[in-house]
């Protein structure tokens, strides 16, 4: 509604479409000659909860200080919401010629799956938001090493493979030691996910990455970089090599699938010992992967005493590296920034793209901020005082809005 309304004063058509009671997905369109196919901006509107107690500033208000936007978002993923809406409006006012539609979508539920957001949209209303392209999260923000500016742009991301694991034991009172029990059990597979590493799989999309990387470090950081395609030394190179621990994991993460234990549920009372346990994983796969091959490896860590069930599968999405826009993303960048150096890349989250991904549109991570040198947007995204700089949104929404009009009007 607050979307609708500004532009309602624009004069700009827009729809909402509710998926359930208060689910509600906005969709306008700026018309193009229809010489070239849509290209669609999307963000969800949806965020995760935040711990009140360990934020420096209320994490629901919208404040600013210290040249900051604080607030549950304001990274993942309200600034492109923001910037896709001036875009729009940006464009509408100047009348530009468009050669293509340019539609922006707002979308509920993209923390939890989706299902009331985009991929209701794809499902219910496809032709709404059909489009040759989409740009969404997570790329473009800027990540400095070794004073080089590099802008990772999302080319890939992980599927998902969540799980539930049951382990069973004897009941009992809590007073006489049961050795079996079934929240013991549970609690060494959530420990040995926890502690032990999945096998390495050197993808083409980690390999594009890395290889980006490396050829713009000076020797020997470039060479020993392209280590960790090395299965002998990879895990040498991240643990005891790579200084920056926040690319490091994200360089793990993207050699390896994952399976990180989240919810442990076993028992009602304190004194009775529960017949059975359960724990969830939220498991993330490469691409290539299926679910049996990522069942596999988790047995392998955790053995077969336990039952497993796939409480959601999707697989994993890719677009090609080599693909045109990626050039566009570059010279626009290298106007703003002339340091610039475009990434392609493979994120370990779940995005929108895997719905529009479903019609065929080719699905890039692209909301550009400009950010301080240490600075890890990754590191705040879900966690506590996620914020956005003021001048690094101004530079991303000038970003976009410069490459959204060549790739609409061709010029």
């Amino acid at each position: 509604e607050y979307l609708g309304a500004i532009l309602g004063k624009e004069q700009i058509d827009y729809e909402i479409l509710e998926s359930a009671p208060r689910r509600a997905n906005l969709v306008c369109r700026l018309p193009g000659d229809g010489s070239l196919p849509p290209l669609l901006l999307n963000a969800h509107l949806d965020v995760v909860a935040a711990e009140r107690p360990y934020w420096t500033h209320d994490p629901f208000g919208g404040v600013l200080a210290d040249g900051f936007v604080w607030g549950r978002g304001a990274l993942d993923m309200k600034h492109m919401a923001i910037m896709s809406l001036m875009t729009v409006i940006l464009l509408s006012r100047h009348k530009a010629g468009l050669k293509r539609d340019l539609v922006f979508a707002a979308v509920a539920d993209e923390e939890t799956g989706g299902g009331y957001g985009s991929g209701w949209l794809v499902e219910q209303h496809p032709d709404k938001v059909r489009a040759e392209y989409a740009l969404g999260e997570i790329g473009g923000f800027s990540r400095i090493v070794n004073g080089k500016h590099f802008y990772p742009v999302q080319i890939a991301e992980k599927g998902i493979c969540w799980l539930r694991l049951k382990a069973k034991g004897a009941p009992g009172h809590g007073s006489l030691p049961n050795w079996e029990g079934a929240v013991g059990k549970i609690g060494k597979a959530a420990q040995r996910l926890g502690s032990q590493r999945l096998p390495f799989h050197c993808t083409p999309q980690a390999a594009v990455f890395v290889e980006t990387m490396a050829s713009h470090q000076p020797f020997p950081k470039g060479l020993v970089l392209r280590q960790v395609l090395n299965q002998r030394l990879s895990h040498l190179i991240l643990d005891k090599v790579i200084p920056d621990k926040g690319l490091a994991r994200m360089l793990y993460a993207t050699l390896h699938n994952t399976a990180n234990p989240t919810i442990i549920r076993g028992g009602e009372k304190v004194n009775v010992l529960p017949s059975e346990a359960t724990l969830e994983v939220d498991g993330r796969v490469l691409p290539g992967q299926t679910q049996e091959d990522f069942l596999r490896e988790v047995t392998a860590v955790i053995g077969d005493d336990y039952e497993i069930e796939i409480l959601e599968f999707k697989p994993a999405v890719s677009a090609q590296a080599d693909d045109p826009i990626l050039q566009a993303m570059s010279d626009v960048l290298r106007h703003h920034d002339p340091s610039a150096v475009v990434v392609p890349n493979m994120v370990p989250g779940f995005t929108d793209a895997k719905h529009y991904s479903r019609l065929g549109t080719r699905c890039f991570g692209f909301s550009p901020v400009k950010l301080p040198e240490g600075f890890h947007f990754i590191d705040l995204m879900h966690g506590h005082d996620e914020r956005i700089p003021v001048e690094g949104f101004f530079f991303g929404l000038r970003v976009l809005f410069d490459l959204v009009a060549r790739l609409c009007t061709g010029t």
